[in-house]
């Protein structure tokens, strides 16, 4: 089996944290791995692709030794989930500027409109294979 991609995703934000939920439930192919932006094994990853995850407010994706960020990411994890999801790497033609504009708004408004945990979400002990510390 191929090396699992990483999922990095803030911790505390109500909708990473039911994206994350949403990608667990539609990789029937065991293909990702996740781990919180705020947790150690991002704080000493992240530094060696030049990112501070202190300072992030996307989700990332790594994947064959390179790090994916913003729309890409989300639209890289797509590809590789059941169903009719992976239609939606289609949108990769769209110029990543455009993309990422939007991604970049739902981001920055992503506490007010979804809220936000006092501390990371923890998963269940069946899930906890699927998570770095």
């Amino acid at each position: 089996m191929a090396e699992q991609s990483i999922i990095f995703f803030d911790g505390v934000c109500n909708l990473c944290n039911a994206s994350v939920q949403f990608v667990i439930a539609h990789d029937k192919k065991d293909q990702f791995k996740f781990t919180a932006l705020q947790g150690d094994y991002a704080k000493e990853i992240l530094p060696k692709f030049n990112t501070d995850s202190e300072k992030l407010n996307t989700i990332l994706l790594l994947e064959d030794g390179k790090l994916y960020t913003k729309s890409s990411a989300a639209l890289r994890v797509a590809r590789k989930l059941n169903g009719l999801i992976p239609l939606l790497y289609v949108f990769l033609i769209i110029p990543k500027f455009i993309r990422d504009w939007v991604y970049d708004i739902i981001a920055k408004n992503r506490y007010q409109w979804w809220g936000r945990q006092e501390s990371c979400w923890v998963p269940t002990p069946e899930l906890k294979d699927k998570f770095i510390a």
